[in-house]
C-alpha cells in the first residue's frame, strides 16, 4: 500500500491511538530521501545545521536565509513526512509582528508545513499569535539551545524545583495553540507526568520512554557529529570509518593511477 502523506490531524491522532511519533533530523536532500524512506513521521530541519552542518559551536549563529535555504533542499525530496522547520535564534523574540512575518516566510519561500519555536510561558505569546494565523507550532521546552547562555549550557532541566516551571510551560504553550512540543534534556518521571496532562503529543529528546515520541539528529545517530555526544544518543550506525576509508582508496588509486580505469572512462 502506498504511503500516505503526513498531516497535523494524523500526528494529533497518533497520540489519540497510543501510536509513537517517530521524528529525524535532515538538512539537504539526499539525506530527506534516506530519512523518509526509513518511515520516519516527521522531519525535523533543525538548527542544529549550524552544528552539524556548519560547524558552529552553538545554534546561535543561524539565520532565517539558512534555514529557508535547508528547508528548500529537503522539500525537494517531496517526504511523505511532515516537514517542519526550527525558527532560528532571534526571529521570534523581537515581536508577534516579526514572529509572524518570519513564520510566514519558512512556510511560504522554504515550503516548511509547521515551524518550531523555543520558548515556555515566555514565548506562548509569540506561538499563540503565529497559530492564529493558521501557522502550524510546535513548541520546545526544557533544555533549550537557544537558551545556552542562560543555562550556562546544555545542562539537564527540571531537576529539583524547576519542574514546576516545565510544567507551567508546557500547559502554557499547549494553551496557546501548539500542535505538540517538544521536550529536551529533562528527568524521564518529568516527561512522563508531563506526557499525561497535555492533549497534544510531546516529542522527547533526552526525555526519556513515556513521551509520545521521539527526535533524534541524523549525524548523531549515524555517527558523523564527533563535536559532542550527549548521553541521550543511541548510535545506530557509525559511518565515519565507512567514508574515511573510502576516502583513502580514492586518493591511493588516484595517486597510483590505478583510477580512473577503461571502465569509468569515455571511449
Amino acid at each position: 500500500m502506498m504511503r500516505k502523506k503526513t498531516t497535523i490531524p494524523d500526528i494529533l491522532q497518533m497520540k489519540q491511538e497510543g501510536r509513537r511519533i517517530t521524528v529525524l533530523t535532515a538538512y539537504d536532500f539526499p539525506f530527506a530521501r534516506l530519512v523518509d524512506g526509513g518511515g520516519v513521521d516527521l522531519i525535523l530541519v533543525g538548527d542544529s545545521a549550524g552544528v552539524v552542518v556548519a560547524g558552529h559551536d552553538t545554534t546561535l549563529p543561524v539565520t532565517m536565509d539558512e534555514m529557508i535555504y535547508h528547508v528548500k533542499a529537503v522539500r525537494r525530496a517531496e517526504p511523505k513526512a511532515l516537514v517542519v522547520a526550527d525558527m532560528p535564534f532571534m526571529s521570534c523574540q523581537t515581536g508577534i509582528e516579526d514572529a509572524c512575518r518570519n513564520c510566514g516566510r519558512m512556510i511560504k519561500e522554504g515550503g516548511a508545513e509547521a515551524v518550531k519555536i523555543e520558548g515556555g510561558t515566555n514565548m506562548a505569546h509569540v506561538i499563540r499569535a503565529v497559530a492564529s494565523i493558521d501557522i502550524p507550532v510546535m513548541g520546545h521546552i526544557g533544555l533549550t539551545p537557544q537558551s545556552i547562555h542562560r543555562m550556562g549550557g546544555y545542562k539537564v532541566q527540571g531537576r529539583k524545583d524547576q519542574g514546576e516551571r516545565i510544567v507551567e510551560d508546557a500547559l502554557a504553550v499547549e494553551a496557546a495553540g501548539a500542535f505538540s512540543v517538544v521536550l529536551e534534556g529533562i528527568p524521564s518521571r518529568l516527561a512522563a507526568r508531563i506526557s499525561a496532562e497535555l492533549s497534544i503529543p510531546t516529542i522527547g529528546i533526552g526525555a526519556g520512554p513515556a513521551c509520545d515520541g521521539q527526535v533524534l539528529v541524523i549525524h548523531d545517530i549515524l555517527g558523523l557529529c564527533e563535536k559532542y555526544s550527549p548521553k541521550f544518543v543511541k548510535r545506530y550506525a557509525d559511518l565515519g570509518p565507512v567514508i574515511s576509508e573510502a576516502v583513502r582508496q580514492y586518493v591511493s588509486e588516484v595517486r597510483s593511477g590505478e583510477f580512473p580505469d577503461e571502465e569509468h572512462s569515455f571511449s
